[in-house]
């Protein structure tokens, strides 16, 4: 399993997701929300894959490690058998040596199965080192990019937010624009100086009416004063 294989997949998956929430977004922050969901449903995805990946590598460690001891354990019989075919032929017991001496060849092609399967291996081992290197580096990066996600949902949710107080404001700002209450206010204050007028208008022919009285009254007091003179002029 490649590390393209894996975090391939997973990445194809959190663009499918991503894409989909962004297309019908609603609610910034419910959208946020499910996309931290999904990337961290993600990453799980991915930890399991890398780690089925890890105990693969681990098996085949393992295994070669078994081939490298038994070349050893091997190589020790063969050493071990070669000794007592040369201590038997010395004695004089030659049968008993080439049996022994056969034995030793035995062990040495034990051997050398060991060590070919542990060297083929070597490749195989080290280019899955090189893959789930890889992949745990990429894991750390989704769980870095899940951090920054996580922050940056907080900044864009106080973002949302302020700008859809803002929107309320100027809503609110427009419709006082649209229905003015000071343009009734203006009407109600020539209505009062209109009623203000009027009043002005009823003194001033009330006090014109008085003056005419006044105008009356002196003009029959000089009525009276010139009957009085003619009185006396007549007595």
């Amino acid at each position: 399993m490649t590390k393209q294989t894996i975090l391939g997949r997973v990445t194809q998956l959190a663009k499918a997701n991503i894409n989909a929430l962004l297309d019908s977004a609603e609610d910034p922050q419910k959208m946020l929300d499910q996309l931290i969901r999904d990337y961290t449903n993600n990453i799980g995805e991915a930890e399991e894959a890398v780690a089925t990946t890890i105990g693969n590598l681990r098996m085949m460690e393992q295994d070669h490690k078994e081939d490298v001891d038994a070349a050893a354990e091997w190589g020790g019989k063969a050493l071990a058998a070669s000794k007592k075919a040369d201590e038997l032929r010395t004695g004089g017991n030659a049968a008993e040596a080439d049996k022994f001496d056969n034995l030793a060849k035995v062990a040495l092609g034990r051997q050398l199965q060991a060590e070919k399967e542990a060297r083929e291996a070597e490749p195989t081992i080290a280019a899955q080192t090189e893959v789930v290197d890889k992949l745990k580096a990429g894991l750390d990066q989704m769980k870095v990019k899940l951090t920054e996600l996580r922050s940056k949902r907080d900044q864009l949710v106080a973002r949302a937010k302020t700008a859809q107080a803002q929107n309320q404001m100027l809503d609110a700002a427009r419709n006082i624009d649209v229905l003015d209450p000071t343009s009734d206010l203006n009407r109600f204050e020539e209505k009062v100086r209109r009623e203000e007028a009027k009043a002005l208008g009823k003194q001033e022919l009330a006090a014109s009416s008085l003056d005419a009285q006044f105008e009356q009254l002196d003009s029959l007091g000089d009525a009276a004063e010139i009957e009085a003179r003619l009185a006396a002029l007549k007595r």
